[in-house]
């Protein structure tokens, strides 16, 4: 493992141009690193905010390679990209986190695999090839139980639940004989997540538990603290080192998992970068997510995780935009509200255009809070007929 430290001053590349490297960019930029956006896009969220915008494709290997040469270090605001990327990089420039890492973490079964080997906690599950290997994997698993594609699924995109009596033909038959991962299904008291950042020597700094509900398949609302056993917590955050270690991660890894109503702890999925959950960070804790992600590759010290304050953050997604522009100026008429956009251009339903911040004595109020901006957004009426997120 390298131990190069790139001070201020330095040039930082990121792959991809979405919210999570725009806000990348704004940590960065704030302590004095410059930073080029690497996208297909033009005018891309990241590349908005970066000193540079390249846009190219993932798979043009000139490209990639004229990209870092003009960087210091190279990371990734999202893990589903060709790992050549990171191969081509890294003849020219630091690569953190590595190639190897990303590998892991894109593809559903090579993750579980490698938790599975590692000895972390999972829900059962089973590599699924073939109509075969899904009924000898629904004998052995049971139903209910969810089949997911194992590369390129976010947001409860390439996946279905399979209930009790469901023709397993038809059901693969929707997967078009797609490398797949059968999961049983889980009955979770809750969804929790935990982010640890990791830097080139092996120091490691976690957050605080958050605690996450989802709406159609998308994180909705996180609140942080979570509301969960201090010794609960402990474990959650334990277990999110353990699996930094093992991966031999330089950079930032959100570590989703279920709750059990027992107090039993099982992984659910990895993101080696910043994270939706985490976006409350911005403006709760001594660190933010982001800041913390460009301390860890530069070789820098990690900062503080601690929170300010009681915290819970809402998605805004493309819905809210139906009836119009949002009303903004009722939203932050809510006590300690702050707003967050992303600068995309085309709302769409299901696609997250920004978030809500807000503050309270403890999580449960802030999450009251931010749910009360975020109706303020658009009419009552429109939530009463089916509207909302």
């Amino acid at each position: 493992m390298s131990a190069k430290i790139f001070l201020p001053g330095a040039t930082l590349g990121v792959m991809g141009g979405g919210q999570l490297g725009r806000m990348f960019a704004i940590a960065a930029r704030r302590m004095g690193y410059k930073v080029h956006s690497f996208s297909p896009d033009r005018d891309t969220p990241a590349g908005a905010l970066s000193d540079r915008e390249v846009v190219a494709r993932y798979d043009d290997r000139a490209a990639v390679e004229a990209f870092a040469r003009e960087v210091d270090v190279l990371t990734f605001e999202f893990e589903n990209i060709p790992v050549e990327c990171a191969r081509w990089a890294s003849a020219f420039c630091e690569v953190r986190p590595s190639g190897e890492v990303l590998h892991i973490c894109q593809q559903r079964l090579r993750e579980k695999e490698f938790l599975a080997a590692a000895g972390i906690p999972l829900p059962p599950f089973a590599r699924v090839g073939s109509l075969e290997e899904l009924k000898e994997a629904l004998a052995r698993i049971g139903a209910p139980a969810v089949l997911k594609r194992a590369a390129f699924g976010y947001d409860g995109k390439g996946q279905r639940k399979i209930l009790p009596g469901d023709d397993p033909a038809a059901i693969w038959g929707e997967f078009e004989g797609a490398l797949s991962v059968l999961e049983g299904f889980v009955r979770f008291e809750k969804e929790i997540s935990v982010l640890v950042a990791r830097g080139v020597n092996g120091e490691w700094a976690t957050y605080p538990v958050c605690e996450n509900e989802h709406a159609n398949h998308i994180l909705d609302v996180t609140r942080v603290p979570g509301a969960v056993a201090p010794e609960v917590a402990g474990e959650a955050r334990a277990l999110a080192v353990r699996i930094a270690e093992a991966l031999g991660l330089v950079g930032l890894l959100a570590v989703e998992m279920f709750l059990l109503p027992g107090g039993e702890l099982l992984v659910n999925e990895l993101a080696p970068r910043p994270h939706n959950s985490g976006h409350y960070s911005f403006d709760a804790s001594v660190t933010s997510q982001f800041e913390q992600q460009v301390r860890a590759v530069c070789g820098l010290p990690l900062g503080a995780t601690e929170s300010l304050r009681p915290t819970a953050m809402a998605n805004l997604l493309g819905d809210l935009w139906a009836e119009g522009e949002p009303d903004w100026a009722a939203a932050l008429a809510v006590p300690e509200v702050r707003l967050h956009l992303y600068g995309k251009h085309e709302p769409r339903s299901g696609r997250k255009m920004g978030h809500l911040v807000a503050f309270g004595d403890d999580s449960r109020e802030a999450a009251e809070r931010v749910r009360e901006a975020r109706r303020r957004l658009i009419r009552d009426d429109w939530w009463d007929h089916g509207g909302g997120v």
